[in-house]
């Protein structure tokens, strides 16, 4: 099971070869996949140097995970659902989120946020990285990824409570930076 010349191995191949210990596979899967996996390090984690520990940790265990893919599915979602969780992990370990109790949590008003349909998708990175740690979190498990309210909550640890106002808590943030011009944005305007 070795590549030659241009041949690039069927998606089966490769994860067969993993399995099996290829490191030419291993190196294969590594950069098919890197740069996007990267990318959701990034917006989970508060630095580069978080990030790489997150993407080194998540490509150990989908190496070890192979095995256990069925083949039902994306096998790339597969790999972006194990990313996101040992994102999820590490950032566990690192901050814990204020639980809100329920009657607080009504009190918080939904930020509508049309001034981000007018930035690029970088910028728009680039703000939502000036968010506190717990924000961050929730914006893009709930916004970013799609998950529930009650599945962040799982995933956390957290009630669906803290779950709802630290998004709202994130979208008001949001707000703030994006009308103040201040942060990405502002470095942007001066260059």
């Amino acid at each position: 099971m070795i590549t030659r010349g241009n041949h690039t191995p069927s998606e089966s191949d490769l994860i067969k070869g993993c399995i099996e210990g290829n490191p030419e596979m291993q190196k294969l899967l590594y950069d098919r996949f890197s740069s996007k996996m990267y990318g959701v390090c990034l917006r989970y984690t508060e630095n580069t140097e978080d990030a790489n520990d997150v993407m080194q940790e998540g490509f150990i265990k989908v190496y070890k995970s192979l095995p256990k893919f069925r083949g039902e599915g994306s096998f790339e979602g597969w790999i972006r659902r194990i990313f996101i969780n040992t994102s999820i992990e590490h950032f566990r370990k690192k901050v814990k989120l204020y639980n809100v109790n329920e009657v607080h949590e009504n009190t918080i008003e939904d930020v509508a946020l049309d001034a981000l349909d007018s930035l690029a998708t970088k910028d728009i990175l680039s703000i939502i990285n000036e968010l506190s740690p717990g924000y961050k979190q929730v914006f893009n498990m709930h916004v970013v990824e799609g998950y529930s309210h009650k599945e962040i909550a799982d995933m956390l640890g957290i009630t669906e409570g803290t779950s709802k106002s630290q998004l709202a808590r994130a979208k008001g943030a949001l707000k703030k930076i994006i009308e103040s011009g201040t942060g990405a944005l502002k470095n942007k305007e001066k260059k």
